[in-house]
Order: C-alpha cells, then structure tokens, then sequence
C-alpha cells in the first residue's frame, strides 16, 4: 500500500501534541500528516517534526482524501466524526471509550492481541490507559497459568484528566503551600497532597473507569471468565499511573517464574529488586513506552495468589504509543482499508 495521509484528530488536547511526537520519534511511514481540532482552536500551529503545522477545523468533510485517522477528542468527539470519516474511506484508531465494547470494534493492545486489528470494519479502539498497562503484564500470566481473579488499585496521574487538571495540580499546590485552602474545580475536591478515590463518574458503586478496568481486560484476553474487582483512585502525580494487582492463578505459578514469563514479554520491564530500593517508579516511566512491573511476590492469603506493582506513561503507551502501534500494525499488514470500499 502506498503510505498513507494521516489525520490527527484532537491534536491540541492533552494527548494530541503527544500523538505528533511519537509519530514524528518512531518515523511513521505518512506521505502526509495533519492536525485537526474544533473550530476554536483552528488556525493554531502546533509542532511536528522539528518544525510547525497549523491545525484545522474539525468536519465531516475534512476526512476526504485520508487514509488513516488517529482520534485523541474524547467520547463525543469520536461518535461524532468517526463514522463520517469511515464514511469516506478512512480506517479510526479511536482513544475514546465510545466504541471500546462494541462487539464489532476490536479493542487492540499489539504484544496482546494484535491479530483482533485484522476484523476492523473502519475503526480499531485504543483501550483505557490503565487497562493497556494491566493486560501487557496480565497476558503471559494468564497464558501460562490462567486468571481465576484479578484485584486491582490503581494510582493515577492527573494528566489522565487533561490540562486543566494538571494546571489545577499546580495552582493547588501553590495555594497549599503558602497556607491556603484550595478550592477544586477539575475535581470535587483538592488534588494537591491528597488522593481521591474517584475517577470519572459513579454508576451505581462503581465508577466509570473501574468498570473499564472489569471489561476491557476480558474482551482483550478473549475470557469473560476472569473475576476482575477495581479501585481506581487519583493521586497528585503529574504523569504516570501506577497500579497494585492481585492475582489468583488457576494453575500453580511461583514468583521466579512470573518474574521470568514478564521478562520475555514484548514491551515490558521487569524493575524487581526491593532490597536495593528497585520498583517502578512514575517517574521513572513518564515520557517511556515501556510497561514497567515489580513487586512481583507470592500472596499467601490465596492459594495460587501473586501481588505485583505496575507503572506506565498513560499520555505515551496508555494512549499515543499504544494508538500509533496500532496504526503502523494496519499498516504493514496491509488493513489501511474499510472493508466493502475499493482500495485508492
């Protein structure tokens, strides 16, 4: 296939700017590639590679003459353009959760489960970003032993939110250091030097991103069997979610050989030595597209039970790395096409 126009839809957003570096740093193969945002943020130029484009306004009819669609602009956003972009032949790598548990969408992390890319019918969605970090070290767990249960808790940065959130993180936190009480907006209450146990809305007793955290897992390991229980709580971490997991195997599994089945899987890195104060870090994982994970222990409270500590760049693997693995996937295998659509 030739290569491929690139739309880069959201491009001003938290995420958007970090699509068009990972695109620029891993030399995807686009003839062409360019910005796309709504109408109030059209005309701004933004970076990429090593120079500047200017980005424009966000329409159904901009999508023609595009090969390839990479949506950073949220849910609404996604329902919105990206079957109008499909309309006109252009395949979506979709970051939203709009189309994530459509049964006719495959939810794709490649060292997991790429070859689910090849069932596309225009769009292929990026899943959460926690879930991106949980599966890469869930997968070869699960292929060698099998997930009865997984608990977990996750830590998470508040560039997750967006900008708004990490200029609340910094406002706050001058407030609070110099003695005053800082009043939340982003959030329902102060981020700084606090942790709050709610990410994105409630429904029922769990919140919308827990309940990402139950599904999504299973759709991308192909078993609905798993018993998956999650707290997702939001911490003053500019970038960088971490997440402590539990894990209950179905057949026998030690920690050396957890330990050795992690360090052989495609995009992970086993961080493990505690007694020289060695386990990943936020720090250590922001602006890397490496799955980091230690802490890997025997938890005797279950019979086949294992605790591990898992960290990863939610603006890089969690989305733009995750999104452009995903495209550059399409195309080497040719799939750069909605089906039914003669080829251009």
């Amino acid at each position: 296939m030739r290569r491929p126009r690139v739309a880069v839809v959201g491009a001003t957003g938290a995420v958007g700017p970090v699509v068009l570096d990972v695109l620029h740093e891993r030399g995807f193969p686009a003839s062409e590639v360019v910005a796309f945002a709504s109408a109030r943020s059209a005309g701004r130029r933004v970076p990429y590679a090593g120079s500047e484009i200017e980005v424009r306004e966000l329409t159904a009819d901009a999508f023609e003459g595009f090969d390839l669609a990479l949506f950073s602009a949220g849910g609404s956003a996604s329902r919105a353009f990206a079957p109008e972009a499909v309309a006109r032949g252009c395949v979506v790598v979709d970051k939203s959760s709009a189309f994530r548990m459509d049964p006719e969408v495959p939810l794709v992390v490649p060292e997991v489960n790429g070859d689910a890319a090849g069932s596309h019918q225009g769009i292929v969605s990026n899943p959460n970003c926690s879930t991106i970090q949980l599966v890469c070290v869930l997968a070869p767990l699960h292929a060698a032993a099998g997930l009865e249960h997984v608990t977990v808790s996750t830590y998470q940065a508040v560039s997750g939110t967006g900008a708004k959130a990490v200029e609340e993180l910094r406002s706050q936190s001058r407030a609070a250091l110099d003695g005053h009480t800082p009043d939340p907006v982003v959030y329902p209450h102060p981020i700084a030097f606090n942790a709050i146990p709610q990410c994105e809305s409630f429904e029922g007793d769990s919140t919308l991103e827990e309940t990402k955290l139950v599904l999504e897992p299973r759709k991308i390991l192909g078993d609905e069997t798993i018993g998956i229980h999650a707290t997702c709580v939001r911490v003053p971490v500019w970038r960088g979610h971490s997440e402590a997991v539990w894990i209950e195997t179905r057949s026998p599994l030690g920690a050396d050989e957890a330990r050795e089945l992690l360090r052989a899987a495609p995009g992970v890195r086993v961080v493990d030595d505690p007694a020289l104060a060695q386990y990943p870090l936020a720090s250590d994982a922001a602006e890397t597209d490496d799955v980091l994970v230690g802490r890997i222990r025997r938890n005797p409270s279950r019979q086949n039970g294992l605790a591990l500590w898992i960290v990863a760049d939610n603006l890089r693997k969690g989305a733009a790395t995750n999104g452009i693995q995903i495209a550059e996937l399409l195309v080497e295998r040719d799939l750069v096409r909605v089906p039914g659509r003669a080829a251009a």
